[in-house]
């Protein structure tokens, strides 16, 4: 057992001294070049600020309930509600949205112009009509998530239907697959789904960055990127510092997790096709 550590110690040896590299250099140069932990917190800062986090406790509020929990936990389950409001959202309306449009050409000549027009306004440009339209709370911060993440899944689906090969539609139906139903279920989903992967890929990494700035900019009073701006606001950057790492680890986890599950469960049978 412990060969097999010093072995995966010897493997990632490359990883592991880059990171450590990284973080001597981070120190020096906020302590002897910077000299200021406002404009860049040192390491042993942002430690510092990491285990003061830890410490302290805030209350959270559900079904009745007011329980005392470590901030960091509070602020953590906020923000992933958050996050799985607009992305379940985005899921449940991109996906058959983009098949549609994917698969019906009548109904793709109409939908198209009214995506393609909706489609580049920036999500934080949603930011007033999500506080007038839902107020101050928790499907506030989803609605704008949503708006970042359904458009990815969504074009990325209709790009998926759209490249369904024709042989493989001839060749179902030759088979006995006549209907637009029993098509799309056995034929052109499953022909899709790496494109639809993606999407669900993209969409993640675009709701993260709209999660942040939805909380930094007033459609919630809780979550992660809210407490990034309320350290900046008390002039605490290592504090600040402290939540975009989390951030950037969390989001990391999330992406890491979601290709295991797709990779080497939902498309195992790919594997091999591109070496």
């Amino acid at each position: 057992m412990v060969k097999k550590h010093i072995q995966a110690l010897k493997e990632k040896s490359v990883e592991i001294v880059s990171i450590f590299s990284a973080i001597v250099l981070w120190q020096i140069i906020a302590v002897y070049v910077v000299g200021n932990k406002f404009y860049l917190p040192s390491f042993t800062d942002v430690a510092g600020a990491l285990v003061e986090i830890i410490s302290r406790d805030s209350s959270l509020a559900i079904m009745g309930l007011n329980l005392q929990l470590p901030m960091l936990v509070v602020d953590f389950l906020y923000s992933m509600m958050h996050f799985s409001i607009g992305l379940i959202a985005a899921l449940v309306i991109g996906i058959p949205i983009g098949m549609i449009m994917g698969w019906f050409r009548t109904i793709d000549r109409i939908a198209d112009p009214i995506v393609e027009i909706i489609r580049p306004i920036p999500p934080l440009a949603w930011i007033p009509f999500a506080i007038i339209w839902i107020g101050l709370n928790p499907f506030a911060a989803g609605f704008l998530i949503f708006i970042g993440a359904v458009f990815p899944i969504m074009i990325n689906t209709f790009t998926g239907f759209k490249s369904v090969s024709r042989v493989y539609v001839e060749a179902a139906k030759v088979l006995g697959c006549n209907t637009n139903r029993e098509l799309i279920r056995y034929v052109a989903l499953p022909s899709a789904l790496p494109s639809i992967a993606a999407g669900i890929r993209i969409a993640m990494g675009v709701g993260w960055m709209c999660l942040v700035a939805a909380e930094m900019f007033g459609v919630s009073r809780n979550g992660l990127g809210y407490q990034m701006w309320h350290f900046y606001d008390l002039h605490r950057m290592e504090f600040v510092l402290v939540y975009m790492l989390i951030l950037g680890f969390l989001g990391l986890f999330i992406d890491r997790l979601l290709r295991y599950y797709i990779d080497g469960k939902l498309l195992k049978w790919r594997k091999g096709v591109v070496i």
